[in-house]
């Protein structure tokens, strides 16, 4: 049925019917731990939120989910948004203040809660959680997983277990304690989608049965589970089960869900597939990818992020008519005769909305020579150009700060602004990059063409010199992603 509107009076579900695929045979399992993912929009967030509604009519019941922040929840679109579509109409009584609801007059209680650090495991010893959900598992670490696993335990008659959302991500612990139901090229394999494993821990270390259970073998789960265990127990003796005969091996199941899977999401937002296909190519392999799902491989390698046969177009002259906006963005990270470089690109919008490089300035500059570089740059760019913005990336400590200031009033006089940039650098540069591979970046012909393009194919933010990425990036995002700056904050004064 359709979700009711959060309100008091909402009727009660009676039915709620998950989409046939991923969404079902999640609810299906009987594993564990049931990690449902490998692709953005595939409906994985409404299945860790409709997961509790099986057991709030059992007293003494409790769930709680976890995200890396608390924001991550409380976004517009977040899960807790999710919730109320369907909690009230569960029955549930929300307590906003804790970020909690109710269910069963009080007798059920579900949380939501950040693990924003690695020790805020820490605060929840000698807790006691039936069922326990990660949403984008890859955002936690391993021990925080883990530790908290050994929270999940029941005394309401539910046997306690784990539910989790993932995306791909190479770096994150889940890409190793899932590469099983992974191929060796990063793509999921889908064959073994819902098929179940069993593991111990051995001296810290992850150790797999090579008993299984296929979903239409769910049926047969408590035999496999015993062989499972029996194999285990055999390899290592005393670590599979207790003298008493109780498993300690833990049943794991990864079910893969794409974007195609989410067929009411894509209908009720038809628009959702161009965003996410807008992403740079790298990210879109990523969290996106086809048939298989994302890439658990994809990295923001050299010619990934940026190829120089993406930038197909260079102009020898300025189409002077079509340009709406002037940015000039410095990234001063450089220092002198050696080292980094600073660099400040000029860039311009068109009425199109592409955008056109036209300039590069870049050296390696003592503070003193920076500035007048900087203030040279910026009179001859309203000379030539007429209004230009300038941005001036600050970065952390206290350094930075008063580096950005002197900028400014060096630039007194002009439109400056100071950027305090966050994310990494491959993050703030994916939305150039994005529209680079769409042919929508053009480059001016000139001197330093040739260098940026050598820069920009290198790129992968961690290797070799970024810098004209970096602010090229910057005046791009300037550019597009937010508001044209208004024209009365003007540094005026000598």
């Amino acid at each position: 049925m359709s979700p009711a509107a959060p309100a008091a009076a909402a009727p009660r579900i009676r039915h709620i019917r998950p989409q046939a695929g991923p969404q079902e045979l999640i609810l299906q399992t009987p594993a564990d731990i049931g990690i449902i993912g490998g692709s953005l929009f595939g409906g994985k967030s409404w299945s860790l939120v409709i997961e509790p509604l099986r057991h709030v009519r059992v007293p003494g019941f409790n769930f709680v989910v976890f995200r890396r922040t608390m924001p991550e929840i409380t976004n517009p679109g977040g899960l807790w948004e999710e919730t109320e579509k369907w909690y009230y109409a569960a029955g549930g009584e929300p307590r906003l203040h804790v970020h909690e609801w109710d269910f069963a007059d009080g007798r059920v209680t579900g949380k939501f809660a950040g693990l924003q650090f690695e020790n805020d495991v820490d605060l929840w010893k000698g807790a006691q959680i039936c069922l326990l959900i990660f949403d984008q598992l890859e955002s936690f670490t391993e021990r925080q997983f883990f530790t908290m696993l050994s929270r999940n335990r029941s005394t309401c008659g539910v046997e306690p277990y784990v539910r989790g959302s993932v995306n791909p991500d190479p770096d994150s612990f889940v890409a190793t304690f899932l590469g099983w139901w992974i191929d060796v090229d990063g793509w999921a394999i889908p064959a073994r989608s819902g098929v179940i494993r069993w593991f111990i821990k051995v001296n810290d270390q992850v150790e797999w049965s090579t008993v299984t259970c296929a979903p239409e073998s769910y049926a047969a789960y408590d035999t496999q589970k015993i062989a499972a265990v029996a194999e285990l127990e055999a390899r290592f003796p005393g670590q599979a089960q207790t003298e008493g005969g109780i498993a300690l091996a833990k049943s794991v199941t990864f079910v893969l869900a794409r974007l195609q899977d989410n067929v009411i999401g894509r209908t009720i937002n038809p628009t959702y597939e161009a965003n996410v296909r807008s992403m740079a190519g790298w990210e879109r392999e990523r969290l996106l990818g086809g048939d298989r799902g994302g890439n658990w491989k994809a990295r923001p390698t050299a010619g990934k992020v940026f190829n120089r046969a993406w930038f197909k177009t260079t102009l020898h002259a300025l189409p002077t008519g079509d340009i709406v906006r002037w940015v000039r963005y410095w990234d001063k990270a450089g220092t002198q005769d050696g080292g980094k470089y600073s660099a400040g690109v000029l860039m311009a919008q068109l009425r199109d909305k592409r955008v056109l490089i036209v300039d590069v300035e870049r050296g390696q500059w003592s503070a003193l020579n920076r500035e007048t570089v900087i203030k040279q740059k910026a009179d001859a760019d309203r000379q030539t150009f007429g209004d230009v913005d300038i941005w001036v990336e600050q970065e952390p400590g206290s350094g930075g700060k008063e580096s950005a200031e002197a900028s400014v009033r060096n630039l007194a006089g002009h439109t400056v602004r100071v950027d305090k940039v966050t994310g990494d650098k491959v993050t703030r540069a994916n939305p150039l990059s994005a529209q680079a591979e769409a042919g929508n970046v053009l480059l001016m012909a000139g001197s330093w063409t040739e260098a940026f393009l050598k820069e920009a194919h290198s790129f992968d933010g961690v290797h070799g010199y970024s810098d004209q990425i970096d602010a090229a990036a910057g005046a791009f995002n300037k550019l597009t992603l937010g508001p044209a700056p208004a024209r009365t904050i003007r540094v005026v004064g000598g």
